[in-house]
C-alpha cells in the first residue's frame, strides 16, 4: 500500500479535500533543526509525527517477509505506541503518558500495525485489542474512516481487511447493521462504462459522484481479495477483464479494477501523479502498488511492464523517501516473483535495514561472512583454530589444578 496514504487520509481528513496526496518528504538531510530528537528504534530520519507507525509497521512487515528478523528495539518501539484501548495514533511522542482525548488515533495506523505484529508472531494481545477497537468503530455501512467516526473510504476499508486477515479474523463476518467491509468497499467501485471504468474511488463526492482513484484502486484490488500489505503474487493468471453483472462480488471488483490498472500502465509502464499547480511526474508509489494489485489478480505475468520500470527508475525515489518506499518495493518485487535483493541491481532489504536499527538476523548473517571472507582457509580452518585453542586452554587449566593440588 502507498506509504503515503496515511498522511495522505490525514490531510482529507483535517481539511476535507477528498484524497489529494502531499509531495513526497525529502528524508536524505535528515530532521529539521525543529523537529523532535526521533526516538531510539524508530526507521527513518524524518519527523514521525504524521506516518511514524505506518513507516515502522511495513518497515518490519517488509523485513518479515525476506525473513530478515528486526531489531527488538525496533519492535518494541512499535509496541510502545499502542494506547489501553488497542488504538494507535500516527505518532506519540511521550508513549508513557496514557493516550488521552487530544490524540487523534486512526484506523489505518491501527491496521498496518496490525498487519506487522501479527506477521512477526508472538504479539496476540496486542493484536487483539487492536482489532477488537477497529471492530468498534466500524461504520454502519461496513466499512472504516480514516479517523473514528468519519466516513467510509477506500483505503482506509481496505488496510483494515488487510488486518483482520492477519488477525486470522473472516472479513465478510465482521458484520455492522448488517453490512460487512466488503458490502462498503463494493460501494465505491466504478462500473465498467464510462470514465475510469472498473477501478475504485476514494469517496464520492459532495454529489455522491464516482472518481477513479489509482490509489484507492490498487489497495481495493487486495483487500477484495481478502489480502493485506504484503502478499504474495498467487493469482490464478488469468486476464483481467472488466465485466458488468448486476452488483458485483469482490471477486469481480477485483478483476474490474485490475483491468483500469492494467490498462493505466500499459502504455508507459507507470502511473502519473497529478497535483494542483505542479508539473506530471512517475508515480512510483502506487506503480508499486499496482504491481502487487496485478499479481495478487492475475499472476506475477500480468505486473512484469510496471515491475521492470520500477527495477529501472525506483533507486532515487527511494532513497529520497526512506524505509516505507523500500518496503513497498519489497512488496512489489516479492509479489511478481523478482529477487528484492537484487531489484534492478539495487539490494532493497540492505537499504531498508539500513534506514533502521540493525536486525538481528542480518547482523548474525554479517558475522558469519565476515569469519567466511577473512580467513584464507575459510570456516572450517576458522572452526579449527577455535578448536585447538580450546584445547590449549583446557591443559592450561589443568596444570593449574595440579598446580594447586600439589
Amino acid at each position: 500500500m502507498n506509504f503515503r496514504r496515511s498522511a495522505a487520509a490525514l490531510a482529507a481528513a483535517v481539511a476535507v479535500i477528498g484524497s489529494a496526496a502531499p509531495a513526497v518528504a525529502d528524508t536524505s538531510a535528515g530532521p529539521s533543526p525543529s523537529s523532535p530528537a526521533l526516538p531510539a528504534g524508530l526507521y527513518g530520519t524524518t519527523d514521525p509525527q504524521y506516518d511514524g507507525v505506518w513507516r515502522q509497521s511495513v518497515a518490519l512487515l517488509a523485513q518479515h517477509t525476506v525473513e530478515v528478523r528486526p531489531a527488538a528495539k525496533a519492535v518494541d518501539w512499535l509496541t510502545g505506541q499502542q494506547c489501553a484501548d488497542g488504538s494507535f495514533a500516527a505518532f506519540r511522542a511521550e508513549p508513557g503518558k496514557a493516550c488521552d482525548a487530544k490524540l487523534m488515533v486512526d484506523t489505518n495506523s491501527t491496521a498496518a500495525a496490525v498487519q506487522a505484529l501479527a506477521a512477526l508472531g508472538g504479539h496476540d494481545t496486542a493484536t487483539g485489542k487492536a482489532v477488537s477497537w477497529l471492530k468498534s468503530v466500524q461504520n454502519k455501512d461496513g466499512g472504516w474512516g480514516y479517523t473514528p467516526g468519519g466516513p467510509s473510504d477506500a483505503n482506509s476499508t481496505s488496510v483494515v481487511i488487510g488486518a483482520l486477515a492477519a488477525a486470522g479474523q473472516k472479513p465478510e463476518s465482521v458484520v455492522k447493521d448488517g453490512k460487512s467491509p466488503y458490502d462498503a468497499l463494493l460501494t465505491f467501485a466504478l462500473p465498467c462504462s464510462g470514465d475510469g471504468a472498473g477501478a475504485f474511488a476514494y469517496q464520492p463526492d459532495k454529489k455522491g459522484k464516482l472518481a477513479a482513484n489509482a490509489d484507492a484502486t490498487a489497495a481495493a484490488v487486495v483487500a477484495a481479495l481478502g489480502q493485506g500489505m504484503a502478499p504474495e503474487g498467487n493469482g490464478k493468471g488469468a486476464e483481467a477483464r472488466c465485466e458488468d453483472s448486476g452488483k458485483p462480488s469482490p471477486d469481480r471488483a477485483a478483476a474490474n479494477g485490475a483491468s483500469y490498472l492494467a490498462q493505466a500502465v500499459a502504455k508507459d509502464g507507470h502511473l502519473t501523479s497529478s497535483l494542483p499547480g505542479a508539473t506530471d511526474q512517475p508515480d512510483f508509489g502506487n506503480t508499486a502498488d499496482t504491481v502487487v494489485a496485478l499479481a495478487v489478480q492475475s499472476g506475477p505475468a500480468q505486473a512484469q511492464k510496471p515491475l521492470k520500470w520500477l527495477a529501472k527508475n525506483s533507486e532515487a525515489w527511494a532513497k529520497q523517501s526512506g524505509p516505507a518506499a523500500y518496503a513497498q518495493l519489497v512488496f512489489a518485487a516479492r509479489a511478481a516473483g523478482a529477487d528484492p535483493r537484487d531489484f534492478g541491481g539495487v539490494d532493497l532489504v540492505e537499504r531498508l535495514n539500513a534506514t533502521g536499527p540493525a536486525p538481528q538476523a542480518a547482523a548474525k548473517k554479517d558475522t558469519e561472512d565476515a569469519a567466511k571472507s577473512d580467513s584464507p582457509f575459510g570456516v572450517w580452518w576458522t572452526v579449527g583454530v577455535f578448536l585447538v585453542a580450546g584445547v590449549g586452554i583446557g591443559f592450561l587449566l589443568s596444570g593449574r589444578k595440579k598446580q594447586g593440588q600439589s
